[in-house]
């Protein structure tokens, strides 16, 4: 299956049992792994009731979440998504039958929950390669990593403007 074609709920597609979801919220995606007969593994926030989008603010903050078995439809909603295997280059994959092994498993646990370091993305990877790895979080971490460079930067030429000041008076 093409990497870049996007699918809906209307028009799922074809994925495959061990196959990475990637479901494009408006300002994230969401990750899940295909299961079978429509059926996907997700995790969602502890407290959100069934069909869970993940598209709620609290999602981002909370501290637990709940592995959930689920119609990809239902989890899709309007959104569109595609089969993303992208880092089956870098990490091989389990076999199928381990996969949905181990992640049947997981089904209705109550898991950890870190925007950065243990989120969907890094959920379904460690499903899918036995280690957990996150672009989408990398990112943000390179992000916040130069928003404080760049603060403490600024805060530096201030107070090296405001002593520049002091020694001409």
């Amino acid at each position: 299956m093409a990497v870049c074609e996007a699918f809906s709920a209307a028009s799922p597609g074809d994925p495959e049992p061990g196959d990475l979801i990637e479901i494009f919220r408006p300002a994230y995606q969401h990750w899940a792994l295909y299961l079978g007969d429509g059926y996907i593994i997700n995790v969602t926030p502890v407290d959100e009731g069934p069909p869970a989008t993940f598209a709620s603010a609290k999602s981002v903050f909370s501290r637990k979440a709940r592995v959930r078995m689920q119609l990809l439809k239902d989890v899709v909603g309007n959104d569109t998504y595609r089969v993303n295997n992208k880092y089956d280059g870098t990490y091989r994959p389990l076999p199928v039958q381990k996969i949905i092994r181990r992640a049947e498993s997981f089904i209705d646990q109550e898991v950890s929950y870190d925007l950065l370091g243990n989120n969907c993305e890094h959920f379904v990877t460690l499903l899918r390669y036995g280690e957990g790895v996150s672009d989408q979080a990398n990112k943000a971490i390179g992000a916040i990593g130069f928003v404080t460079v760049a603060a403490g930067a600024f805060s530096l030429l201030g107070l090296l403007r405001s002593r520049s000041k002091e020694t001409h008076y």
